[in-house]
């Protein structure tokens, strides 16, 4: 492939989004150059091993116009003198009367310095999720004259509104999602519904070594659970489920941050059960891995948020079920894609603490099926979700189109 794909990202690097770096790196093993262009300036210290294997350049657009005016002054005098200007403007304009935001506002400013900044060889542009950044590829690419495309994940769905999804799936090229569920909805909105396809992104899990895991448990079950405290996990379930068995034998070890961190604390505390628990903080996927292998089981109790936010298919259930951990969640947008009830994991329902606590008592009073689950999910984890035929295909997407798109 000749000349380079610019790949928009809300962040980068971020440790919570595994699976766009690995996309990234397994792209380039494929020969496929990239620029990565993020909306948002680096937020944590550490960062993954996939990290730094990407060799991509990164631009840094203005994560708020008012810090850089003369960049965005110059951004803006250049779209302004492009063909594709006044079409973008009048997009952004519809846009901005149904969405009248300081966010709208900024990533037209940010499309204007991409426009400008954006390198020569730059024949496309892709990008991951279908709110923000696409917003900024969509006027971008209409400024200059080129084609874009896009992957879909979870929030970006479910948390805009139904208007800019269709319009923005008449914009693009083509799209991918990671489930059927977003497939379905996704599909709903278009006209076109061949445009967007299924692609599951799986993970790399070359990585992972899992014990050995059987016989009797010696000490406390050791629950470990991975994600954002963010409504959507549904963390306080969790905490109000572990309250329900105060009086059985269990650790629980938590990795992630975010706004309700304080908040399932002070719950902890409460319910009385605050020494039981280890709250960890973001971590390392090496570090995430360490605590894996020494855990019982896993516990992701997701849920639907007010705002419409869920979860897709969580990579944490796939990097779990690898270390052959049996897991248990809930049945809530994509996860029965992944998790089959009673074969490869237990799903309940989602807000549901009693049924959650029980199926965590389930699993200490039944070794034999902890240790049936924690295999059979390794099996179907490892033989149906490698990353590996998805990039396939993202790959031969992104070739086929920008080739159309020079002819």
């Amino acid at each position: 492939m000749t000349g380079r794909i610019a790949i928009l990202v809300k962040g980068y690097p971020r440790l919570s989004e595994t699976f766009i770096a690995q996309e990234i790196a397994g792209l380039e093993d494929r020969g496929i150059e990239q620029l990565i262009v993020s909306l948002r300036q680096p937020q944590e210290g550490k960062r993954h091993p996939v990290h730094e294997r990407i060799k991509a350049d990164i631009l840094y657009l203005p994560e708020y116009l008012k810090d850089d005016p003369s960049r965005v002054k110059a951004g803006r005098d250049f779209a302004e003198g492009q063909p594709g200007y006044e079409q973008a403007r009048a997009i952004f304009e519809a846009d901005l009367k149904r969405d009248n935001t300081a966010n709208r506002h900024r990533r037209f400013g940010q499309a204007c310095v991409l426009a400008h900044e954006l390198p020569a060889d730059i024949g496309w542009l892709h990008t991951h999720y279908l709110h923000t950044p696409a917003s900024v590829a969509r006027y971008a690419a209409t400024i200059l004259g080129l084609g874009w495309s896009f992957s879909a994940h979870a929030k970006d769905i479910w948390t805009s509104e139904a208007w800019e999804l269709s319009e923005k799936l008449g914009s693009a090229a083509f799209g991918v999602t990671c489930t059927k569920a977003n497939l379905d909805y996704l599909q709903s909105l278009t006209s076109e519904p061949e445009r967007v396809e299924l692609v599951y992104h799986g993970l790399d899990l070359s990585e992972v070594r899992p014990p050995e895991r059987g016989g009797e448990r010696s000490g406390p079950l050791r629950i470990v659970s991975v994600g954002r405290m963010v409504e959507k996990k549904g963390f306080g379930d969790l905490v109000r489920a572990l309250a329900r068995l105060k009086d059985r034998d269990w650790r629980f070890d938590h990795v992630g941050g975010g706004a309700l961190t304080k908040t399932l604390q002070a719950q902890a505390e409460k319910a009385g059960i605050a020494d039981r628990i280890t709250w960890h903080g973001t971590r390392t996927r090496r570090e995430v891995f360490d605590l894996l292998r020494e855990a019982d089981c896993f516990v992701l109790p997701s849920r639907i948020a007010k705002s419409g936010d869920r979860d897709g298919l969580p990579n944490v259930l796939m990097e779990a079920q690898a270390h052959r951990l049996p897991v248990i969640s809930t049945k809530v947008s994509a996860i029965p894609e992944f998790v089959e009830d009673g074969r490869t994991g237990l799903l309940v329902e989602e807000r549901d603490p009693k049924a959650l606590a029980e199926a965590i008592a389930r699993l200490m009073d039944d070794p034999a099926l902890a240790t049936r689950l924690g295999q059979a999910g390794e099996e179907r984890t490892r033989t149906r979700f490698s990353p590996e035929p998805g990039l396939d295909r993202v790959a031969e997407l992104l070739r086929a189109t920008k080739k159309r798109a020079a002819a």
